[in-house]
This record gives C-alpha cells, structure tokens and sequence, in this order.
C-alpha cells in the first residue's frame, strides 16, 4: 500500500518536512511505502505534476501536514485529489487538527481522517485500517465518520525514547538539494505554561528526547551530503544543561563543521553554555520575549522577566552569537503603550527586526489555554461567522486593545522591518 505525504507552505521557500519525515520513516519500518512532495512559494510542483504523481504513484492514503495558515489551500488540494480518484482516502495532521472540533468535518466532505495524537503512530493505524479494508472502524488516535457520526479513536501514546522513532535522515527520505538549511529535533515537547501556546497541550506538558549519539550520527550524515546549516526545531533545546553540555562538547570533539540555529528560553542560558555553543557553530540563538512589559508577561504566564532577557542578550552578544526574539502584540491585558515598549525594548537592544524578530498579532488558536478560555482574558472576537475547521486566528481585539491600536502597532513594527520586499506572514 501506498501513502503520499504533502507539505504545503504557500508563502515560503522549500523546507526539510521534518515531521512528515518522521511519519514516512515510521510507516516504511511497518511494511507501506511512501513518497513525500513540498508544495511552496517556490516548489517544483504543478497540478499537472501532482496529477502525474497521484497516477503513477496510486497512493491510498493521502496526509496533509496542516496550519491554520495553509489549511485552504489543503482542503483545495484534498478536493483535487478526490476528483482525481474518491477512493484515495485523506488524513490531516498538525497544529490545526490535534484539537479540531470533531463537527469540523461535517464543513470538510472531502477529508476523512483528523490525527489527534503523534503522527506515526496515528497514520500507521490509519494505513493498516485501509489495508485491511475496514478504513473507518478501530482507528486509534483518529477522528473519522461512521456514517452521521463523528467517531474518536482511542487515545495512543509515542514513544517515551525518540530513538525508538527511526530516523528519516538516516534512511535518506530527504532531498537536500532545495535547501540550504535542515531541520533537525534534538526532542519534542515542551513543559511550560505560556497561555497563548499550544504545544504544551499537545505534548502534555513532557519533553522528550534523542540520545546524544543519534543526533551527531545525523549530523555527521547530513554533512556528509553537503550540507552544515541547521536549525534545531527543538522548542527548548537547552532544556536539560547536563545533555546540551555533552552534546556541544561532542559536535566540538568531532570538528564538525556546521553553522546551528537554536530556540530555548532565557532561563535555560549561562554564560558557559552560550561560550560552548559558540565553539560548537551555533550563529543564531532564539528567545520568546512577547511582551516588554512584566504586567503582560505576568497575565501569558511566561515565567520569565525582561531583566533575564537582557542578561540572555547580553550574553549572546558578548560571543558575537545572533539574537532572535520572538514578540506578539494584541496580548490580554496589554495597551498600545505596552505594545511600544515591547518595540523599543527589541530596537534599544541591538536587535534587527527581521524575521523572527518581526513581532506578529497573537495568533488564537485551537488548543491553547487562551482560546479556550478567552472572554476571561478580555479577548472579543469579530462578529463573523466562522467555518468551525478555522480557529479565532488574529480575527480579534481585546478589552484593552483595538482594532485601530492594534493595526497602528502593526503598521510601526513594519516600518521599522528590514524584511523589504519579503511576504512576512502570521
């Protein structure tokens, strides 16, 4: 049996699907085989391509991974695919889905899967389910229709070890060429509590990881294929200092030659880890900041205070390491005037505001303990009607913020931007 997987990243050049990945190699190792195709900006894939594909490839299942950004350019794709051959069922999975209301799919005709827990596992119970030919009875970690009802899979688990996952590096489902820089996860999962965030529900507050002998063996496999630009998509990567220590010490010991960018909270730097990773050909390191302003910060939970930031920066600047902060404004309880602190705060410390660094409206999406409890954080949706696959998004303003402040503090983050000419998007 085969199953394709299709990345959709219609604003952005080509990526490494790093999770998709992780599925083919999963599904490989249990006997389907697979194919994964990007679709982006600048992507190598027509319509008359992806015909061609679903023709001479003939695959039965079909999984999208899925955001809220480029969910109706799937649900386009999907329907295509059904035109195509309406027997080729389709799974989606992602931020967007894990907690969909299952009724979505009642505005969804063409999508007959939602992947509510980890994707491997989640699509090999779908793809035994089509290969045994009862496609919609059983299905662990799915949400799917038996007739006019929507139907929850039992919950499943992955794997505590992420070594126990095989590694999509490892079994060459890659193609380098497009890129110049590939994603890599040292571990999954993040523990913290920031409200606007949906990953910790996701990953039910645990951090997991690879050893440290799987990633330099991926490394030392990527170089050898020609390319050292990484970026780790690890949410907190120094999360436990011990295994980072070991794991710089070792791309150190074995003189790899690569260029590393990383995420990881303030808290979870020193000036010796900053130093180690410097050696180690770490170039850009990622903060959240969110707000400048500790009343704010207080409100998202974020457990962090701006004088730790200012040390992290400082740190980072000292070994001549870039500085990336990630900062949103219409956040609960937060003015315009705190919105143009946060703007000074990232101008007066140096920072480009490009990128990473380019603050962006809080994004409400399914999940995160904001959505689900928003009129209690002041947050007033725009009186619209919404198809229910489409979460609340940056449709917003809140008790404290309006829609005019809100676009006057967009309008300023922009003008200051160095990303000229470039789509940036929410």
């Amino acid at each position: 049996m085969h199953v394709l997987l299709i990345e959709v990243n219609p604003f952005s050049p080509p990526t490494i699907p790093i999770s998709l990945g992780y599925i083919a190699a999963f599904l490989e190792k249990n006997g389907f085989k697979t194919k994964i195709i990007c679709i982006s900006d600048q992507g190598d894939y027509s319509i008359k391509e992806l015909t061609d594909i679903i023709k001479t490839f003939n695959p039965q299942l079909v999984g999208f991974s899925t955001y809220q950004r480029n969910i109706l350019f799937v649900l386009g794709l999907a329907r295509f695919i059904k035109g195509l051959n309406k027997e080729i069922k389709i799974a989606l999975g992602g931020p967007q889905i894990t907690f969909m209301p299952k009724e979505a799919l009642r505005e969804m005709p063409m999508i007959d899967y939602l992947c509510r827990n980890e994707g491997e596992f989640t699509l090999l119970s779908i793809a035994q389910a089509i290969a045994g030919g009862n496609p919609f009875n059983g299905i662990k970690g799915a949400t799917y229709r038996q007739e006019d009802e929507f139907i929850d899979g039992e919950p499943i688990d992955g794997y505590e070890d992420l070594d126990e996952y095989p590694s999509p590096h490892l079994m060459g489902l890659f193609d380098y060429t497009p890129v110049e820089e590939v994603i890599m996860l040292a571990s999954r999962g993040c523990p913290y509590n920031c409200i606007f965030c949906y990953t910790p529900q996701a990953f039910k507050h645990k951090i997991r990881f690879h050893s440290i002998e799987r990633v330099i063996e991926e490394i030392k496999y990527v170089v050898k294929k020609g390319k050292n630009q990484f970026w780790f998509a690890d949410p907190n990567f120094s999360f436990r200092a011990d295994r980072v220590h070991q794991l710089l010490e070792e791309i150190i010991r074995h003189e790899l030659p690569i260029k590393m960018w990383l995420e990881t909270r303030v808290d979870l730097v020193n000036e010796e880890m900053i130093k180690k990773m410097k050696r180690a050909g770490v170039h850009t390191i990622a903060y959240g900041l969110e707000s400048a302003s500790e009343k704010v910060l207080k409100t998202i939970k974020k457990k962090t205070s701006l004088s730790q930031l200012e040390k992290a920066i400082s740190l980072a600047q000292k070994y001549e390491v870039e500085i990336e902060v990630f900062s949103l404004y219409g956040l609960p309880g937060e003015t315009l005037s705190d919105a143009l602190k946060t703007l000074e705060f990232v101008r007066s410390h140096g920072i480009k505001i490009q990128g990473n660094s380019n603050a962006q409206q809080m994004q409400l999406y399914f999940g995160s303990p904001l959505t689900q409890n928003y009129k209690a954080y002041g947050i007033k949706p725009f009186p619209e009607k919404r198809p229910l696959y489409l979460s609340i998004g940056d449709r917003y303003e809140t008790e404290t913020m309006s829609v005019k402040e809100i676009e006057t503090i967009r309008a300023l983050w922009r003008r200051y931007s160095l990303d000229k000419g470039k789509r940036v998007v929410s």
